[in-house]
C-alpha cells in the first residue's frame, strides 16, 4: 500500500453510496430476506463511503488501510463460491440437429 496523492479508492465514493442506497431499499431488502431468510447486512457499505469520503476529504492512511482491506474481504467472499457448471471444450455433437419437438404440446 504506497502512501502518497497517487493512490486512489479501488472504487470511487458514488459507486460506494450507490451500493450503499441500493442495499438499504425495500426491494433488496424483500429480495435478500427472501432468498438467504435474514436482513442484509449494510453496515459496511455504509463504513466504505464514510471511509472514502474521509480519504478524499483528509488523505486518511486509516482510511486507506479500510478501503483496501474491504475490497479484499469482498474478493476473498467471491471466490468461496466453486464454479457450478464444467465450462465445454467443444460444442456436443449433435448441436447442428434440429431440436426434438414435442408432440404433447
Amino acid at each position: 500500500m504506497a502512501e502518497g496523492g497517487g493512490w486512489q479508492p479501488p472504487r470511487p465514493c458514488e459507486a460506494y453510496r450507490a451500493e450503499w442506497e441500493l442495499c438499504r431499499s425495500a426491494g433488496h431488502f424483500l429480495h435478500h430476506y427472501y432468498v438467504h431468510g435474514e436482513r442484509p447486512a449494510c453496515g459496511q457499505w455504509g463504513r466504505d463511503l464514510a471511509s472514502c469520503r474521509e480519504w478524499e476529504e483528509r488523505r486518511s492512511a486509516e482510511a486507506q488501510r479500510s478501503l483496501c482491506e474491504s475490497e479484499r474481504a469482498r474478493v476473498r467472499a467471491a471466490q468461496k463460491h466453486p464454479v457450478v457448471w464444467t465450462p465445454r471444450r467443444s460444442p456436443p455433437t449433435d448441436w447442428h440437429l434440429p431440436l426434438p419437438q414435442d408432440k404433447d404440446g
